[in-house]
């Protein structure tokens, strides 16, 4: 059963090594993402899974102990998905389930075993529904940490240039995550969703799947939308 979820950005920017002089300038994001997992830990899970979603091959479950890197952003900085088993597993995370263990590794976690998740970021919503729902009744009490940005179509100089419908879709988003609205989360549209090139769209889809039948209260934490992404961080329990 799921018994709590934090949802939280994945650029590699987040990471103040990669982001270096720019750093600063997303500390509120990180400061709200370190109060989220403080929600994920209070909760006591018997599991946490980090939903993210992958680029197309690097989709599939991931072990507690997987390795993932930031060397192909030109920083030397390596991560574990919690705590390393031997032999170490080979396959290596995407970036937002590397962002993903970066967070978990910086706020010390050590309160449940840890496995990881990559969709694919075409995932159809009820697919994305059976998804949580599977992920949901892996133990007796689940934690979800869904990694997902919004839309990068923002401003001018964002990855996807302006585009007028963005805003609106990251406002909706921001109050259906604040509010624990499964229903609104479920109707997200995926095609807009992947031409505003939100890439957070089936984790979030995941996460109302697995919520289904729960009772769980939403507080959005951070909102905004730097580099013209929009970057979200909330808490369910």
């Amino acid at each position: 059963m799921l018994v709590a979820a934090a949802v939280s950005p994945c650029p590699p920017l987040l990471v103040p090594e990669v982001a270096a002089g720019a750093a600063p300038e997303l500390d509120a994001a990180r400061a709200a993402c370190s109060d989220a997992l403080g929600v994920l830990a209070a909760a006591r899970p018997d599991l946490l899974v980090v939903v993210g979603s992958a680029e197309q091959g690097g989709h599939g479950a991931f072990p507690q102990g997987a390795p993932g890197t930031f060397r192909g952003f030109g920083v030397d900085l390596d991560v574990h998905l919690g705590p390393v088993a031997h032999p170490v597993p080979e396959r290596e995370l995407p970036t937002s389930l590397a962002v993903g263990a970066w967070l978990l590794e910086r706020t010390g976690w050590a309160d449940a075993p840890i496995e990881g998740l990559a969709v694919a970021q075409t995932l159809e919503p009820e697919r994305c529904a059976e998804t949580g729902r599977e992920l949901a009744g892996r133990a007796g009490r689940v934690a979800l940490l869904v990694m997902g940005d919004a839309s990068a179509c923002r401003t001018l100089k964002a990855p996807g240039y302006l585009d007028e419908r963005a805003a609106p879709f990251d406002a909706e988003v921001a109050r259906a995550l604040g509010a624990a609205d499964v229903a609104a989360l479920r109707a997200l549209d995926p095609g807009l969703a992947h031409e505003l090139k939100a890439a957070g769209r089936a984790p979030w889809q995941i996460l109302a799947g697995a919520a289904e039948d729960t009772d769980l209260t939403g507080t959005l934490l951070y909102e905004d939308a730097p580099y013209g992404v929009g970057y979200l961080v909330a808490t369910w329990s």
